[in-house]
Parts: structure tokens; C-alpha cells; sequence
């Protein structure tokens, strides 16, 4: 799961982390920076891993959490955005969540797929800038691509997950 190392929205990691968890899967938190991240709402979490130094084919899957920290530290990310376009190459599930799709729209997965965002104007534009069918939904799964609209949208995005990774 990736996180900005300030503001990422604390139940958008929590939740979906959770369902995982209880599904079997090991979990590992990256972002930008090592250190200690912060959320929007008092969490502090841990940073196990730089995005620099994650390598794709150690992960099923890559999980990007949103938040007002997004867009500044996640959406124009060069380690990010190849560690999405190496998991979609190779066919594993990428997902993002609130004002995290942006990210899959500017490395170029999101073209012709249906994909949902937090209703914000600017983050709407990213996802039809990158070729995506925005549909207006908390959870949007288009073959292994998942997004999520919000916070709101962080157990069901989460239970999405656990399902197509299976037990």
C-alpha cells in the first residue's frame, strides 16, 4: 500500500489494510519518503519502504491510498508511476482510492476503463485526461483495475480487493 508521507486519509489505509490482513495478505506500507507518515486524521504510520526502493515482482498487488496528500506527493511520482505500469504489465491488480486514480491515469492504465475518483473537479479531469470512463460510484473494478471514491468507500474498496486477490 502506498501512502503520501502527510495528509493520506487514515481510514482509506486502515480499511482496506484491514480486509487484507484478515484475508491472509502480508501488508507492507510504502511511500516518497522512509519515515513516518502522517494522515489527515492524527494517524501516524510507519514507512516500510521507499517507492524507489519497492521492486514490482515483489507484490500481488500495489494499493494507493488518497487524501489531500496525494496529489502533491503521489500524482506526479516517476517511482510510482513506473511501479503501477511494471503490476499492470505483468497483470497484477492495481488500485487507488480518493484522490489517488489520478496516479493510474498519468501512467497511461486507465485508457478506455471505467474508473471512479473523490468527486473533485481537478481529479475528475486527471481520470478523462488519462482516457477513463468516470463513473460516478463508490467502488469501480474494471478487470484488475479497482478504484474508490473517498473515504466513505474504504471497507467496500477494501472487501473488492481481498476478493479479486482471493484468500
Amino acid at each position: 500500500m502506498v501512502i503520501a508521507p502527510e495528509r493520506f486519509r487514515d481510514e482509506e489505509l486502515e480499511l482496506p489494510r484491514a480486509a487484507l490482513v484478515s484475508a491472509g495478505h502480508a501488508v507492507t506500507v510504502s511511500s516518497t519518503r522512509p519515515g513516518i507518515a502522517h494522515g489527515m486524521r492524527g494517524a501516524s504510520e510507519p514507512v516500510a519502504a521507499s517507492l524507489a526502493q519497492m521492486n514490482a515482482t515483489d507484490y500481488d498487488a500495489l494499493v494507493i491510498v488518497g487524501g489531500a496528500g496525494a496529489p502533491a506527493h503521489l500524482w506526479d511520482s516517476a517511482p510510482l508511476r513506473s511501479l503501477v505500469l511494471a503490476m499492470h504489465g505483468a497483470a497484477r491488480p492495481v488500485a487507488a482510492i480518493c484522490l489517488a486514480p489520478p496516479v493510474l491515469a498519468r501512467a497511461g492504465v486507465l485508457a478506455g476503463k471505467r474508473a471512479t475518483t473523490f468527486p473533485d473537479a481537478l481529479a475528475i479531469v486527471e481520470l478523462k485526461r488519462g482516457g477513463a470512463i468516470y463513473i460516478d460510484q463508490p467502488v469501480v473494478q474494471d478487470g484488475t483495475i479497482v478504484t474508490g471514491s473517498g473515504p466513505d468507500a474504504a471497507a467496500a474498496f477494501g472487501a473488492t480487493l481481498t476478493t479479486l486477490l482471493g484468500p
